[in-house]
């Protein structure tokens, strides 16, 4: 046997080895509650409909993986936040019991990634005690006010969530994420562009041959990436910038109807019940 079939055979069985290692996972959508009433569609997507709505629902999602990592994209809210009265919620139920529908326990989430620091979708990082938490460096810095600049008012922080990371990553349960198109853990990626808040990120999650986009806040509503327009005023600091996400994340998906939005309570007529409140998205 010479050199060069010896070195193929020993690349084909690292690489035959480390397809076998790669987990795959599956993807869930959980409602956690509802605002109480549909709102017109201009609420939320730039000159959208006034004469029509769009139910909201406010939404956590579970990534579960065969190499028994369970991985939160956000947090959700717990019910005494002040920010939540302005939205009237209805069929609350706390974050870590909704995961419990679906047999996952919160002690047993390991990872937390927050697409931005908004109450509702970070306020409820301290029921998951075993979790690592990943946010993009610049808006954590941002958001704690290490950064000077102030694109913004800081609408949809709250001073509680601050303290909390601020213990989390002392502790060194934060990972700070360095920018664009970062891999954190096989088959996940984060990705930045819509300027939701001063860099927020979404989440790209290989499922076999599926491309799952998990969009969060970068796309409030199907509306906007049905019609390529961005969030209504302060929804992003780059509203052209929001449209040119969009437009990435179909390049990114493997289906458009895998990218997700962060609020449309109608993905949870598009995929599979498993649960009250509950559909898995692959």
């Amino acid at each position: 046997m010479n050199k060069i079939t010896i070195l193929l055979l020993a690349l084909c069985a690292f690489t035959t080895e480390t397809y076998a290692q790669a987990p795959t996972y599956k993807v869930y959508a959980l409602r956690y509650a509802e605002v109480r009433n549909p709102t017109p569609i201009s609420v939320w997507s730039l000159n959208g409909p006034k004469d029509k709505t769009v139910k909201v629902d406010f939404v956590i999602w579970l990534i579960k993986g065969s190499n028994g990592e369970n991985i939160l994209v956000d947090a959700g809210f717990l019910s005494d936040i002040p920010e939540a009265k302005e939205f009237d919620p209805v069929n609350y139920v706390r974050p870590d019991s909704v995961l419990m529908k679906i047999g996952v326990r919160p002690e047993n989430i390991t990872d937390i990634i927050l697409s931005h620091p908004h109450w509702d979708h970070i306020d409820g990082i301290g029921l998951f005690p075993n979790a690592h938490i990943w946010i993009q460096k610049d808006d954590y810095n941002y958001f704690i006010g290490a950064l000077p600049e102030k694109p913004d008012s800081n609408s949809g922080y709250n001073q509680r969530d601050i303290m909390k990371m601020k213990q989390l990553n002392t502790a060194g349960k934060v990972t700070l994420v360095g920018g664009d198109n970062k891999q954190l853990m096989p088959g996940i990626t984060v990705y930045t562009g819509s300027r939701h808040t001063y860099n927020s990120q979404y989440v790209r999650v290989k499922t076999g041959k599926d491309r799952i986009i998990l969009a969060s806040d970068n796309i409030w509503i199907y509306y906007s990436l049905e019609h390529m327009v961005p969030a209504s005023v302060g929804g992003t600091l780059d509203p052209a910038g929001y449209v040119k996400a969009m437009k990435r994340m179909k390049t990114l998906a493997s289906d458009p109807k895998y990218i997700i939005p962060g609020h449309d309570a109608r993905m949870f007529v598009i995929f599979p019940k498993v649960a009250d409140g509950v559909v898995q998205i692959r």
